[in-house]
């Protein structure tokens, strides 16, 4: 699959394109609003072609799919215009601004006959799979769950301080604590957040949540742009519990590990260092060349699009809301 990416984004230049480039597939074009910043990735990067803006990209550049990191107000439209022009199509996390957003950009995809897939690399790393395998074959009844994704951010310009653009903490990190949750529970039924500002810049830069079920199983969430870098999730069980540390974003050179306990019994489990942004392409591609439905597919991303907007009501409404059913 030869890949052409929107943007001179630090994740596309550091960890997606890279990652490309270490599979059998192609970064065969990248494109900016500037001619001279993409002129610059291109050439930094090994990359063949280069375009002043993306929809030139789309329409002269021999590619078969785009990668999309452009900030969360704008996954839907530079999406849409890919498809447009037959281009299957990766997009970074959150991948639209809401549920029903979402929905919508599903829908023109499969219209346009293009596979589209949310970009959540650490759903793709060994140990993801590993902890969930364990928790489902090795552990009792889930109790409860802790996710949490957390760093300092230093630049009161950062587009995550962007209201126009769909930022806050919530979107950008606390996405990946809700998926973790989910991943071990499901859906929930209900969610109750409260939310902090400390930047004053119109969204939210901490936030803890409630993820309840009614079934009396629980999750907690947080995130957060103050502090000190710390992801993690924990489960607790009937008999023991599980945890893994740096759950998120492990260095593509770095060994990562969990630790689990059953029945008094301790376990701790390593993992040699993979590029899951890597894994993650390969997976997208294998899909698309099979005709199959994305490993992310619109099940996964409409779900936790909905706890995200949930999430979001409850803290604006100061009380718990129902998280909408799935369609």
């Amino acid at each position: 699959m030869r890949f052409g990416v929107i943007s001179t984004a630090a994740i596309a230049r550091e960890d997606v394109i890279p990652g490309i480039q270490k599979s059998e597939h192609t970064v065969a074009a990248i494109s900016s609003r500037s001619r001279d910043r993409a002129d610059e990735a291109a050439e930094a990067l090994g990359i063949e072609s280069a375009f002043g803006d993306y929809e030139t990209m789309f329409a002269e550049a021999d590619i078969d799919a785009v990668y999309n990191p452009l900030p969360n107000g704008l996954h839907a439209e530079w999406s849409q215009r890919a498809a447009d022009h037959g281009l299957d199509v990766l997009c970074e996390k959150p991948l639209t601004v809401d549920a029903a957003e979402a929905a919508d950009l599903f829908e023109y995809c499969a219209d346009q006959d293009v596979a589209l897939m949310e970009a959540f690399m650490y759903q793709f790393h060994p140990r993801t799979r590993r902890a969930r395998e364990i928790v489902e074959t090795e552990l009792g009844e889930i109790h409860t769950v802790d996710a949490s994704f957390k760093f300092p951010l230093s630049d009161p310009d950062d587009i995550r301080l962007d209201p126009e653009l769909a930022g806050g903490s919530l979107m950008d990190v606390g996405c990946y604590a809700v998926s973790a949750a989910r991943g071990f529970l499901g859906e929930p039924d209900r969610a109750f957040a409260h939310t902090r500002d400390s930047w004053d810049s119109g969204v939210d830069t901490n936030l803890s949540g409630v993820l309840s079920y009614d079934d009396g199983r629980v999750a907690s969430v947080s995130c957060g742009f103050d502090g000190p870098d710390r992801d993690y999730y924990r489960v607790e069980t009937d008999d023991g519990w599980l945890e893994a540390p740096n759950c998120f974003g492990p260095e593509h050179d770095q060994s990562v590990s969990l630790t689990y306990s059953v029945d008094g019994r301790e376990v701790t489990e390593t993992f040699d260092p993979v590029d899951h942004y890597q894994l993650q392409v390969e997976a997208f591609a294998e899909a698309v060349e099979n005709g199959d439905a994305p490993p992310v597919d619109r099940a996964e991303t409409l779900g936790n699009m909905r706890t995200i907007d949930a999430l979001a009501r409850s803290a604006d409404l100061g009380e718990p809301v129902d998280v909408a059913n799935p369609d």
